[in-house]
């Protein structure tokens, strides 16, 4: 007998997922980016909820492959610890390192970052706060490492599954960058977005497989690196910049030639449950 989730077995459920991630986040997008570029006149305003586009999708295949259940299963995999927690710490830390000695090569060749928060540290905390829940994470996790990364990773080894989601990630963005209210892409360099959130995820990846597959690390790990560029915007330095991206590199080749590509880990945590 063919179950629903059956239906979404191999390269279809990715296509499903997809197909409704970039659907619903590009319907939003798209005539904003097209109005701003003058390529239509005028263009309905719609609610800004495109950022939803991966994790709406994460849960509508989930529910509809396992109903309520199949729901409420991804929804727990937030809150998941049972795994080593000095993962929470390399989830959190790595960012701020990568994002910190892109600063420091900035200030030392005599580039000093705007930081936003400057004479108002109580700042940091909240933005920290609201970046985890409308900057990115919460909007985007679900989906991304929640489902499309384990149904990569199923048919090209964790690397390749890391490189492709990354790829994929950047791709979605790319009406923000013709979009003027969206500061942070409008009119940046997309190639250079696209290599560092491609070893961005290959990171991501690592870290996703070395703590069971559980999603809190990984919207800690997205929260921390959106809400350290942009308290401490190391990208306004072209040397800020190019070392970012080198430090990022560096990371990436260190742990897969110590983890391995396949799996990126070397032995699975012992309360593990199978990826695959």
């Amino acid at each position: 007998m063919t179950t629903r989730a059956d239906h979404l077995a191999g390269w279809r459920g990715i296509a499903v997922f997809l197909a409704l991630t970039f659907g619903f986040s590009w319907a939003v997008w798209l005539p904003a980016a097209l109005e701003a570029q003058g390529v239509v006149g005028s263009a309905p305003t719609l609610p800004n909820v495109g950022a939803f586009g991966p994790t709406v999708a994460a849960f509508v295949l989930a529910a509809y492959a396992g109903g309520v259940g199949g729901a409420v299963r991804l929804a727990k995999r937030a809150v998941t610890l049972d795994y080593p927690k000095r993962w929470l710490l390399v989830a959190v830390g790595l960012p701020l390192v990568v994002v910190g000695s892109g600063l420091a090569v900035a200030v030392a060749t005599d580039t000093r970052p705007s930081f936003p928060w400057a004479g108002n540290p109580g700042l940091l905390p909240l933005a920290y706060v609201f970046v985890f829940l409308l900057g990115g994470p919460v909007q985007e996790e679900f989906g991304w490492r929640g489902y499309l990364l384990d149904a990569l990773q199923d048919r090209g080894g964790a690397t390749v599954a890391g490189v492709v989601v990354g790829l994929v990630w950047a791709l979605w963005h790319v009406p923000l960058f013709f979009i003027p209210s969206e500061t942070i892409y409008y009119e940046s360099s997309f190639v250079g977005f696209a290599v560092s959130i491609t070893l961005l995820s290959v990171l991501m990846t690592w870290v996703y497989n070395n703590t069971g597959g559980s999603l809190l690390p990984m919207l800690l790990m997205h929260a921390t690196w959106n809400w350290a560029q942009g308290m401490f915007p190391v990208l306004e330095s072209d040397p800020g910049s190019l070392a970012f991206v080198l430090v990022q590199a560096a990371l990436v080749v260190v742990v897969v030639a110590y983890w391995g590509p396949s799996r990126l880990r070397r032995t699975p945590p012992a309360s593990e449950t199978p990826l695959s």
